[in-house]
């Protein structure tokens, strides 16, 4: 399966907070045809660039930056699919999308979610096969991450799987062959566990200074990156003061989804009996 030549590589650290621009980062990217495989064109916080941190408002502007770019690849950290045991036999992705517009609030959808679990087993979290073969920390829709779900699937996925020239994969492969862009799930720490680089204590969520822990693994990390990405020292200095970690997932979201799209079997995974319809980790 032959794939767009991509100009431009995006990383999306998402959120789904009620502020979600204030944690939301974007890192535009640029392919070498040599190594290094990538070069960080740009990295900017959601809210600098939409002009709030709101969230309705900073998801249907990253919608607009999605659809008005051609030639691109965007690489977003979030769930993009529900484990297909929590909807009837043959349920689509499609199907999963409209389950999530009845629902006004992400955690209610989790226990829903869990509710559903339940009734198969006594199991309350189910793992996508993608969850389990990326070794991601969480589930699809735990109560950790079920807002990223939630509002990347509702509110970024579905309007972007309805929109011309866009192809979320592994949903539409059928579009891909005439796709302006594509749109992939990624995961940085299974980014980061692929590449062997340290996934723990990088982010610091209370904020302030780096610890000098944090400190030294975070350089650790844009150490090992080198010859995958190449970050100016200007970067380097927003990515080290940022204290949680969210320009690093943002570059790290940026490579995953471009050595996951280079290295995937394509067809396989297109014709799988599962990812097609819960999703699949491009990392």
């Amino acid at each position: 399966m032959e794939l767009p030549a991509f100009r431009s590589v995006y990383g999306v650290d998402f959120s789904g907070a009620r502020a979600a621009g204030r944690n939301l980062w974007v890192a535009r990217c640029r392919p070498r045809e040599e190594p290094p495989l990538l070069e960080v064109t740009e990295l900017h916080r959601l809210e600098a660039l939409c002009g709030t941190a709101e969230r309705a408002a900073c998801l249907a502007f990253l919608v607009g930056m999605v659809v008005g770019s051609t030639n691109a690849l965007w690489g977003i950290d979030a769930p993009l699919g529900l484990p297909v045991e929590l909807f009837p036999p043959g349920a689509t992705w499609a199907d999963q999308l409209a389950f999530l517009t009845e629902w006004d609030d992400a955690a209610a959808c989790g226990r829903e979610c869990v509710r559903r679990a339940r009734r198969i087993g006594e199991r309350m979290h189910l793992r996508r096969r993608t969850d389990t073969a990326a070794r991601t920390t969480f589930d699809s829709y735990h109560y950790r991450i079920v807002y990223q779900m939630f509002h990347g699937m509702r509110d970024v996925a579905k309007p972007l799987s309805e929109a011309a020239g866009t192809a979320v994969l592994p949903f539409q492969y059928d579009r891909l062959a005439e796709a302006e862009r594509v749109v992939v799930e990624t995961c940085p720490g299974s980014v980061l566990k692929a590449l062997g680089l340290p996934h723990q204590n990088y982010k610091q969520p209370a904020g302030g200074p780096l610890t000098a822990k944090r400190r030294q693994t975070r350089r650790a990390i844009l150490d090992g990156l080198t010859g995958l990405v190449r970050i100016d020292e200007r970067q380097r200095r927003t990515i080290m003061r940022d204290p949680g970690g969210d320009a690093l997932d943002a570059v790290l979201a940026a490579v995953g989804a471009l050595r996951g799209m280079r290295a995937a079997d394509h067809t396989a995974i297109a014709q799988h009996d599962r990812y097609p319809r819960e999703g699949y980790l491009y990392i």
